[in-house]
């Protein structure tokens, strides 16, 4: 089951950056998509199905998930060059995935759909994904960290790489044969592979402003 954002990768990609935590407590995930690069006919007809189907979002708050809506589902999402977009939470099941695969007691994700930084400048249109994860680190000390996956081609590498991760895993090209049931990608695919086959397809981190760890950018 992919019905993440990106089929997967945002979640694996949040889980490799949490590796650096020894404890996390809240995850917040702002992913800025390009109104030009909505997809195809399905995933324009997916979009207009969330659009239509609840205004509400599903978040984890105080280790209790719930649904927000109306100004508490309204939020701002910032993009790589520092412009704002106006973004909402949305039901989607990267919030139970990473809550459940953390045990962040705190996971939200905000969604803008606009115009990306890459289009701002006058290239094709890109992805961000912001990622803000705050915990205890390795010491026992207070550790957040803010980066951004970025591909410059958009999302549909990403979403790409997520679909042939899992149907690489299911048909047991990686790995052992999977049993029969329902799995999510955390549970059948190794963050650290996916990263580095994130990196094989473009796709790299950066640091957000006011991000001071030196390790966070690779």
């Amino acid at each position: 089951m992919a019905s993440h954002f990106c089929a997967g990768i945002v979640v694996l990609a949040t889980l490799e950056t949490a590796r650096e935590f020894h404890r996390v407590d809240t995850i917040r995930i702002g992913a800025v998509l390009d109104e030009s690069d909505t997809g195809g006919p399905a995933g324009t007809a997916d979009l207009e199905r969330w659009a239509t189907a609840t205004t509400a979002g599903t978040v984890r708050s105080d280790g209790v998930f719930t649904w927000v809506d109306g100004p508490d589902a309204q939020a701002d999402v910032p993009s790589t060059d520092g412009v704002v977009l106006p973004g909402r939470s949305i039901a989607i099941l990267d919030v139970p995935s990473l809550a459940l695969a953390t045990g962040a007691a705190n996971v939200r994700f905000d969604m803008a759909v606009g115009e990306s930084a890459a289009r701002r400048r006058g290239d094709p249109a890109s992805i961000e994904i912001r990622v803000d994860l705050e915990g205890v680190g390795p010491t026992g000390a207070p550790l957040s960290t803010s980066r951004y996956l970025v591909h410059p081609a958009g999302q549909r590498p990403l979403t790409a790489l997520g679909i042939a991760l899992g149907v690489e895993r299911q048909l047991a090209l990686r790995g052992e044969a999977v049993p029969p049931g329902i799995h999510t990608p955390e549970s059948l695919i190794d963050p650290a592979y996916a990263a580095e086959r994130l990196a094989e397809i473009g796709a790299i981190f950066v640091d957000a402003p006011g991000d001071m760890d030196p390790a966070a950018s690779r």
